[in-house]
């Protein structure tokens, strides 16, 4: 090769490698590219970086998918993100991210950017940022249109909160209006990001959103979870068939809780000074933000009831009053081809878009709970698609026999805050959730408590084992969560849900792996009902579990955070996930927030940011259960996603730190691969 070809083909690279997209008024996508003096002076430093051998021949920066030492091989620039400040600062503040095999996307949770961009996981270019009117890539011209019936006008209600004020953060939709200039224009209004505070360490993360991530199995749908006690579920298909010219359709709004009040006339102020010390327990918190999400990937046949169904799960609450929501969002994903025979377009729509049980239409009619109300009434108008709640709320005994589980004094929902009032008179609990009897206006709808958990003394073998029943606190208590439940996944041995509770029991050093049966059968008027219980509960000892990933046949790796009162040694732990059996410890890798299992390479791999030696990426080989290897990263790097055909693991870096290279001030995604 000529060296006029050899300087041709590293310039590309390095366009490629170093492009920043930048999104003008007409969305088209342009790279901003650098200078030729920074070109040349980048050349000696690129070459060296990707001087490794096993990659292919004409492209250093592929990596390989054969064995060897996992490296960083690329980075990702974030759409509009400086060090600045403006408009939105470093990428410093993220969450989940999400590989899409299908079409080769990686997705991530920007919370200082206010939406989730999406990159190519073979250019390792961003096509497109998914957001609403607040966001700051495109300034809100990304924005997704919310669903409307062309025929009717029925479209998704907005979001309002216990103190009967809408936010903005959902749609903007019907008679939506907050004083001033916001009004209804059909468009999402945004995710909440961690704009109320600045670094981590000052974020009200409880509040905060885009939180949890998932895309479904076939690619062409994203749930992503927000801090207005709510999941929102996009259709991708309009973004992907435009060759990302225009963004995804916002096809379902699902209030999982009741939202801080953002919009209200004070807004969050009494939420954040109740951060400092007093658990989140100003009415104006409501149910925090919606987080972690798991769902069964594709529409799975339950052996229960026979019925097909795609389940999504979604926790609420930490650190405050925690619960776990389980959702059928099958007429969503097939988008209503699951009505029955017979059924009318109103009935249809609902079933496609989970529509509360009154949904709006453009006369308008009854919303969750009445905007400018006087907080002495409050009609539920629950979202139709969520099955059931199950609350860690220390309730004993349990009983899941019943469809809302109240007779043993511990109210289900259980509202733990009380309503704005006068000096004196607090008013009424505020609305928790969304399931438990909702007075006739909408079916009841089913709800439970935690698992009963034997009571031994701390740190014996029996301390947090299963106790399905209970007549005392003698034998079991019930289960609480107060750091907050964590990651979960859909294990398809038993057709359920396995969730992490980091602390479950007051030993700090006993955290949990709940079992939860989406479809337990119970009897209601006569008829079989089928609604989600917990219905085992494995302890995992001295890690304080946080993230899950499905391994190789029924393993299932369990990240350990490590810490919480005490800090334990770096361990990870890898169980049998239907008998709850520990098969293997590892204890080079430990202090982990998210992880991912790719099947491609057999690797399972860690966002350890709290190593007590410095952030890395930890590899563990899924086949042997043994420990490979712990990647330097930086900062809060926590997320990992890996695409399974060409074997790129993904994480998110915030700035600082040499992983990001030249763009080390901006923050970045790095992409790792074995040289």
């Amino acid at each position: 090769m000529t060296i006029q070809a050899l300087q041709t083909q590293d310039q590309l690279l390095l366009n490629r490698r170093f492009g920043m997209l930048q999104i003008d008024g007409g969305n088209s996508m342009k790279p901003k590219l650098f200078s030729l003096l920074a070109l040349v002076a980048l050349f000696g430093a690129t070459l060296i970086l990707n001087s490794c051998g096993g990659s292919p021949a004409g492209c250093p920066v592929c990596g390989t998918d054969k064995n060897g030492t996992i490296g960083l091989i690329d980075v990702m620039y974030v759409p509009e993100h400086n060090p600045n400040g403006e408009p939105g600062g470093p990428f410093n503040i993220f969450d989940i991210s999400w590989v899409d095999p299908v079409n080769r996307l990686y997705y991530v949770s920007d919370r200082i950017g206010l939406d989730v961009p999406v990159f190519s996981t073979t250019s390792d270019i961003a096509l497109w940022a998914i957001g609403g009117d607040n966001s700051i890539a495109e300034a809100g011209n990304n924005a997704s249109s919310c669903w409307v019936d062309g025929t009717t006008g029925e479209t998704i209600p907005p979001i309002t909160t216990a103190q009967g004020n809408y936010t903005r953060f959902g749609c903007k939709t019907n008679t939506f209006r907050l004083p001033g200039f916001f009004g209804p224009n059909g468009h999402f209004g945004g995710f909440v990001g961690g704009q109320c505070c600045a670094s981590r360490s000052n974020n009200l993360n409880p509040l905060s959103g885009p939180n949890g991530l998932e895309v479904s199995g076939d690619g062409n749908f994203l749930f992503a979870g927000n801090g207005s006690s709510a999941m929102f579920v996009f259709d991708l298909l309009p973004m992907i068939s435009s060759g990302y010219a225009s963004g995804p359709l916002l096809t379902a709004v699902i209030p999982t809780g009741t939202s801080p009040d953002y919009d209200g006339p004070t807004g969050v102020t009494g939420c954040m000074a109740s951060a400092n010390g007093r658990a989140f327990s100003d009415p104006s918190c409501g149910d925090l933000r919606g987080d972690e999400i798991a769902t069964t990937g594709s529409v799975v046949t339950f052996p229960q009831d026979g019925s097909s169904r795609y389940l999504v799960s979604i926790i609420n609450g930490d650190p405050g009053l925690p619960f776990v929501s389980i959702i059928d969002v099958t007429g969503v994903v097939t988008r209503g081809a699951n009505a029955p025979a017979g059924a009318t377009p109103a009935q249809i729509d609902q079933l496609a878009h989970c529509l509360p049980y009154a949904p709006f239409t453009t006369a308008g009619s009854q919303p969750p709970f009445s905007p400018g109300g006087t907080g002495t009434t409050f009609t539920a108008n629950y979202a139709s698609c969520i099955l059931g709640q199950i609350y860690y709320d220390n309730a004993l005994p349990t009983d899941n026999t019943v469809l809302v589980d109240e007779n043993n004094g511990f109210a289900c929902p259980d509202p733990s805050l009380q309503f704005y009032g006068t000096p004196g008179n607090p008013g009424p609990p505020v609305p928790s959730g969304a399931s438990g009897d909702a007075a006739g206006f909408n079916p009841a709808v089913s709800c439970h408590h935690g698992p009963m958990l034997r009571n031994s003394a701390p740190g014996t073998p029996t301390n947090g084992i299963y106790c399905p029943t209970a007549t005392s606190f003698t034998d079991c208590f019930g289960a609480f969560a107060p750091a907050g439940l964590g990651g979960m996944i859909y294990y398809p041995a038993t057709n359920s849900f396995l969730l992490t509770n980091g602390n479950a029991t007051t030993d700090i050093t006993v955290g949990s792996i709940d079992v939860i049966n989406p479809l337990t059968p119970i009897t209601v008027g006569g008829a079989t009902q089928y609604v989600p219980t917990i219905t085992n509960s494995f302890p995992i000892y001295n890690c304080m579990p946080t993230g899950l990933n499905l391994g190789p046949g029924t393993d299932v790796m369990v990240a350990c955070a490590d810490h919480d009162g005490r800090a334990f040694s770096p361990n990870t732990v890898i169980i049998n996930g239907t008998t709850g059996q520990v098969l293997a410890t590892i204890n080079n890798v430990g202090f982990v927030d998210e992880t991912w299992y790719n099947p491609g390479d057999n690797n399972y791999y860690l966002g350890a940011r709290d190593m007590p030696s410095g952030p890395v990426l930890g590899v563990i080989n899924a086949g042997t259960r043994e420990w490979l290897q712990n990647v330097p990263t930086n900062g809060n790097a926590h997320s990992v996603a890996a695409d399974p055909k060409n074997n790129h693991i993904f994480v998110p870096l915030p700035s600082g730190g040499q992983n990001c290279e030249t763009i080390a001030a901006d923050g970045c995604v790095g992409v790792y691969a074995a040289q």
